[in-house]
């Protein structure tokens, strides 16, 4: 019987999880063929630039949903704080209450991070620029903002590593928590 290939998006959560499991350097295309079910030929047909390009789209790809589940709340809610609560929730869902590594995160830690630095940039410069729009719109100063944006996106980031190293998912639910209340949310029951 002849496998159907995935759909491109499908594609590119598949093989998001062989980098999140392997690291960029370890994510062979064996592995990748095998967790796709494609061959190297037909991943080539997708990627004619081989790993560095699927990595690429990987991030582009992970850049996309944030845009529209945490970016553009953040941005163009009219109530900055309900832009300010669906980030967090559309990140607790993203990660899984932290179950989940942050892909772009690791990738700016390991080796690859040069070949995908303006991405990297990119992708956590606009995160802590449109939190600090909202928390600005909330009526906390430009340069508090600013700096609280960072921290917010630093905690979650620190969260998911901590609750890892520590196998303690509830760790990240604690950060979330703390962090609602930090940027004048009250606390989910």
């Amino acid at each position: 019987m002849r496998r159907i290939a995935p759909d491109r998006d499908g594609l590119l959560a598949m093989i998001g999880e062989i980098f999140r499991e392997h690291g960029y350097e370890g994510a062979s295309l064996a592995l990748i063929g095998a967790a796709t079910g494609l061959g190297k030929g037909s991943l080539y047909h997708f990627f004619p630039g081989g790993k560095e390009e699927m990595a690429g789209a990987v991030i582009a790809h992970i850049d996309g949903w944030f845009e529209d589940n945490v970016f553009a709340p953040l941005r163009d809610r009219a109530d900055p704080l309900t832009g300010i609560e669906q980030m967090l929730d559309a990140t607790d869902s993203y990660f899984r209450s932290g179950r989940r590594v942050c892909l772009i995160g690791a990738f700016a830690l390991d080796e690859s991070r040069d070949l995908f630095a303006d991405q990297i940039g990119s992708y956590f410069g606009r995160w802590v620029v449109h939190l600090a729009g909202a928390l600005e719109r909330s009526g906390h100063r430009a340069g508090e903002a600013g700096e609280l944006a960072e921290e917010a996106v630093a905690a979650i980031q620190g969260a998911l590593t901590l609750a890892r190293a520590a196998n303690d998912l509830d760790v990240f639910s604690r950060a979330l928590r703390r962090l609602r209340m930090r940027l004048g949310l009250r606390a989910k029951v």
